[in-house]
């Protein structure tokens, strides 16, 4: 087992949850970009079977269960986590190679990842470059393995995210400073890019603040808001009026459409 960094979600929030007018897509079906291939990786696990410490987290997300992640999650090591761009992509994980410790006949499993695994030079290391190395939720972990082991040789594969519902946009700051976190993508489930546009405004690019929180310093309050949201495999969903003009920090407004 490893031990785990815990990020704290710098914000707070509540849930409200509208629905957006309509929805453009413009690019490639689901898989044209992404790596599918299975590769060599070990796995661990952190927290214990309530899953309380995976809450939160480096990516931005919050309260995993009700933001439909639940315990199908993971923190990466620092090459899969790739700064956080790798935040809210989806794989596939069985344990191979070790009679002992691997479940037999358990197949496999698919997790989203929702934290990073920081390295620890003095145990292990297992989550230092150039691993690829997945800290699992301890119920996904028994999944696959038995709890003492400890640590299995598991093969990965990049898979489509299948959500539930539209994509959802949780947003904070204050009226000179908004922030968007970005949740519940289907298809590739990394976003790269993100623009927003307020009904008097034009599109406006966004930054990536950390994990998947983005931000602008437009000033936006009042102004119903839309969104061109576009993820790793280069496919772009535009989410028309998804916040109406009312709308308020703390909120997250869900899209009627996904990847």
């Amino acid at each position: 087992m490893l031990a785990m960094s815990k990020f704290q979600n710098l914000f707070g929030g509540a849930t409200v949850i509208t629905i957006i007018l309509s929805v453009q897509t413009m690019s490639n079906p689901i898989g044209e970009s992404l790596d599918h291939d299975w590769h060599d990786a070990h796995a661990t696990f952190y927290g214990d079977m309530s899953g309380s410490e995976t809450m939160e987290g480096a990516c931005g997300y919050g309260d995993l269960f009700q933001q439909g992640y639940g315990l199908d999650t993971a923190a990466l090591s620092t090459t899969l986590f790739d700064n956080g761009l790798t935040c809210g992509a989806c794989f596939e994980i069985m344990c191979v190679n070790d009679p002992q410790w691997c479940i037999p006949n358990a197949g496999t499993i698919k997790i989203t990842a929702t934290n990073f695994c920081p390295p620890n030079w003095a145990q292990g290391g297992w989550c230092n470059p150039p691993y690829d190395h997945f800290d699992l939720s301890m119920p996904m972990f028994t999944k696959i393995a038995q709890y003492k082991a400890g640590i299995v040789p598991v093969k990965f594969r990049r898979v489509p995210c299948a959500k539930t519902g539209g994509v959802k946009f949780e947003l904070k700051g204050n009226p000179y400073w908004i922030t968007a976190l970005i949740y519940n993508v289907g298809g590739a489930g990394d976003v790269t890019a993100v623009r927003v546009k307020g009904s008097n405004s034009d599109w406006l690019q966004m930054s990536r603040n950390w994990g998947q929180v983005w931000q602008t310093s437009a000033k936006l309050v009042g102004q119903s808001l839309s969104f061109q949201v576009t993820t790793s495999e280069d496919k772009t969903i535009e989410f028309d009026d998804v916040a109406p003009g009312n709308w308020q920090f703390g909120q997250t407004y869900e899209g009627n459409g996904n990847f």
